[in-house]
């Protein structure tokens, strides 16, 4: 891999955000390798509030890779070794709860449940290295997101699961049982690969719809939930402006320091 390009933030975008860092910034694309594959799409490198911010597309350009197709290994690891500490991660999810939360709304989780199969999870395939994992999002990033514009919502669980379907009502309603309140098909394992290179990662998840269980004739779909997210790429470019402006130093986080003293079973980017 080239180790030319820096950057310091990066944004994975999600469905519907296939692209940033044009329109008139001065940015780079580049193709990188990593020993787990090619990431999702080149990385483009730009400026953003005078931080050096990396952005890669999560699902590929146009959208080429379903949920469960996505080398998250290739991605964490290409973002890690350009020197990236601190990821924002936009995605689309639907509302469990209509008590809690509403399509258009913006949420920062604090919690994660895992609810796919047969997903790489791990830079650990030898050996022992058990990553901490009880606060899975990064809570100085999400504090930064959260002051980025007073309608971002903090707290909550986003269970994951493998898509692409959407869930049947009965799974729906079982979630919503559970008391979570999101529910994803990329936020696994992206949370836990971050952890285990040490960079601090939160999301940003945008609700487009509320999901089946809610009641009897509602549901997601693909083209709501596409609408919804192209409907709020400006505000969403806005949040994310704000909050790289606003991030903190990840120096001393805990997100970065689990791993001091430790003897890694895998193998970390060098910086």
């Amino acid at each position: 891999m080239n180790a030319s390009p820096r950057a310091e933030i990066a944004v994975i975008g999600g469905s519907g955000f296939y692209s940033w860092l044009t329109d008139g910034e001065s940015h780079a694309s580049h193709e990188l390798d990593t020993p787990y594959g090619t990431p999702s799409a080149p990385v483009t490198i730009g400026e953003v509030a005078g931080r050096s911010v990396a952005f890669l597309p999560r699902h590929g350009v146009g959208h080429a890779l379903p949920p469960h197709a996505i080398n998250h290994r290739a991605n964490l690891w290409a973002l890690a070794a350009l020197g990236v500490r601190q990821v924002i991660a936009p995605c689309a999810v639907g509302g469990l709860r209509p008590e809690r939360v509403a399509p258009g709304d913006l949420v920062v989780p604090d919690q994660l449940v895992d609810r796919t199969t047969g997903r790489v999870q791990s830079f650990v395939e030898s050996g022992a290295t058990h990553v901490p994992f009880a606060d899975p999002y990064c809570a100085r990033v999400g504090e930064a997101l959260a002051t980025a514009d007073p309608d971002v919502r903090t707290g909550g669980t986003m269970v994951v699961v493998d898509g692409p379907r959407f869930s049947t009502r009965a799974e729906s309603r079982w979630y919503a049982a559970q008391g979570w309140d999101l529910v994803n098909m990329t936020s696994h394992p992206e949370a836990v690969l971050a952890r285990e290179l040490r960079i601090c990662y939160a999301a940003l998840a945008l609700v487009t719809d509320l999901d089946a269980g809610v009641a009897a004739g509602e549901g997601g779909g693909e083209a709501e939930v596409y609408a919804r997210f192209a409907a709020n790429l400006d505000r969403l470019g806005a949040v994310l402006t704000a909050a790289i402006k606003a991030m903190p130093d990840p120096d001393g986080c805990a997100c970065a320091t689990w791993a001091d003293g430790l003897d890694l079973a895998y193998q970390v980017p060098i910086r």
